[in-house]
């Protein structure tokens, strides 16, 4: 729907930027790994850097709000390759809370529409989606409201999952999903992915991770079904499988499809890092264009050692155990940090979230430091400092 948009923006800007680049000596440096593209499929990211999908809570009924187009927008021009939408709720249902965004109906869809046309008119940032159900955690409060589960008496809906197991003792059980549950899901994934290409969404990211509905498949603690969804490993990574295979077939052949993950519950007897490198080759062998490695969010009893880049010997093992493109996120919050992390190998990008609601020009002063360009629109080129030439440069 909106290709035809982000082509016309970058045959009508893209020539003007990098002329203006040339006649005022500007040169790209290409010493930067950070700063250096890769292709997926037909993509090709200006540099490695992207913008995580975060939860903001503000969507009304699953359509997206006012809120979204300041904050989509403002994150399409921080200097990133790639910016990833919210966590997406593929059926009502699969919302976290009343106020997530969803892509599962006309209304939601359509809503989504302005602020996509909004970003091709003024960016040439990669737009993907992370499409997402939040399973057993559903239903629940927005985290400024204290995020507890809201019972269906209070207000709520009734949560799915792979068994009747609550996330916290207190809560009350989610429904395990049945056969025709579980293919309801599977279309859901799937359809929202033709949605999102319709839209002109770049790339899907399926969120597997964070204790989530397909995370809950695939954790022992989470899933304790009799049937083939459940018992060993190659059952629990099924159903996820299944979701992939739908949703690589619902998205045109020459757009990427990527999976988050959790590598570890950081709980005894969850979910580890040697099962993640066994699902990261099954989605291998399917043709996933990359894995993000994160971790925990299954268990409230999770013991997690938080330090800067935490996650990322994750991403590593992943990478090296599955033969996949990775994602690293975690605390990676400096320049030089997030380059020695891409030319060390042990990922092929990095995602920030905080770090980017904190600094929503991080890609520029990433760029400043490591003597690499942005693209930045006209408006913003008198924008740095005269006396910090380097991030001049990056203006082109």
């Amino acid at each position: 729907m909106l290709d035809e948009w982000q082509n016309s923006r970058l045959e009508r800007h893209s020539p003007v930027l990098r002329n203006a680049a040339e006649v005022l000596g500007f040169r790209p440096a290409m010493s930067s790994q950070l700063f250096s593209p890769i292709t997926l499929r037909e993509l090709t990211l200006s540099n490695r850097i992207v913008v995580s999908p975060m939860c903001q809570y503000s969507a009304h009924e699953g359509r997206a709000s006012a809120w979204h187009l300041m904050h989509l927008g403002t994150l399409s021009l921080s200097g990133a390759g790639m910016l990833c939408i919210e966590a997406t709720a593929v059926e009502p249902e699969g919302r976290i809370s009343t106020g997530d965004l969803g892509l599962y109906d006309d209304p939601t869809e359509q809503a989504l529409l302005p602020i996509l046309k909004t970003i091709r008119e003024h960016s040439s940032v990669a737009v993907v989606m992370q499409l997402a159900h939040a399973g057993r955690k559903a239903s629940s409060a927005l985290p400024w409201h204290g995020g507890r589960a809201v019972s269906v008496a209070d207000g709520g809906w009734q949560p799915f999952a792979p068994s009747a197991l609550p996330y916290k003792e207190s809560d009350e059980p989610p429904l395990a999903l049945d056969s025709t549950g579980l293919a309801r899901v599977r279309d859901a994934f799937a359809q929202a992915a033709q949605r999102a290409d319709r839209l002109g969404i770049q790339g899907i990211e399926l969120h597997a991770a964070h204790g989530y509905l397909l995370h809950e498949f695939l954790s022992p603690l989470s899933n304790q079904r009799r049937d083939s969804y459940g018992g060993s490993l190659e059952n629990r990574i099924r159903f996820p499988l299944e979701v992939f295979d739908a949703v690589r077939a619902a998205t045109p052949a020459h757009k990427p499809v990527g999976v988050r993950i959790s590598a570890t519950d950081w709980t005894e007897g969850g979910w580890d890092v040697e099962q993640s490198i066994v699902f990261s080759r099954a989605l291998q062998q399917r043709g996933v264009d990359w894995v993000t490695a994160s971790s925990g969010g299954l268990s409230p009893k999770q013991q997690i050692k938080l330090a800067p880049g935490y996650q990322v010997p994750f991403s590593r093992a992943v990478k090296e155990g599955a033969g996949v493109h990775t994602m690293a996120v975690g605390l990676i919050t400096e320049a030089q940090q997030a380059e020695a992390i891409v030319a060390t190998g042990q990922a092929d990008f990095v995602a920030l979230a905080r770090g980017m609601l904190y600094d929503p020009r991080w890609g520029w002063h990433a760029a400043a430091a490591l003597g690499a360009t942005v693209d930045a629109p006209p408006q913003y080129w008198r924008a740095p400092p005269r006396e910090q030439s380097a991030l001049i440069r990056n203006a082109r």
